[in-house]
């Protein structure tokens, strides 16, 4: 009886240690495929980086090209805008004399009635030379 207890035990121990060896090759063969895929994963996100690094400095030169040709453009639009003023105040001065010049008089004729029954002023205006 004691043998066949003993036999019973070397085989369940069998059994154990065949199932933990089958165990223990999975695991390590699941840690292999993790560890080619971080590798993979490591080597992607350093290709991505440089990339994004280039992008970066080309932005940057971009950024500094733009704001060059901005600055030399900035004089042209202050030239512009002060043309702009200077014929404002020239057509302005203009339309003050040619106020003063002219001499209007108006002369107002009678009341008209509108159909509606109101009455309108429609004045007329004669230029004094």
């Amino acid at each position: 009886m004691i043998e066949w207890s003993v036999g019973i035990a070397a085989v369940a121990f069998v059994f154990l240690v065949v199932f933990l060896i089958m165990t223990l090759r999975k695991l390590m063969a699941t840690l292999a495929e993790t560890k080619e895929t971080l590798s993979d994963a490591r080597k992607s996100v350093n290709s991505i980086t440089d990339e994004a690094e280039d992008l970066i400095h080309e932005a940057n030169k971009i950024s500094v090209d733009v704001k060059g040709k901005m600055e030399s453009v900035d004089p042209l639009v202050e030239s512009v805008r002060d043309m702009g003023e200077m014929l404002h105040s020239a057509t302005s001065s203009m339309k003050r004399t040619a106020l003063k010049k002219e001499n209007r008089k108006t002369i107002h004729t009678q009341e008209t009635n509108d159909t509606q029954g109101k009455k309108e002023i429609h004045p007329i205006r004669i230029k004094m030379k």
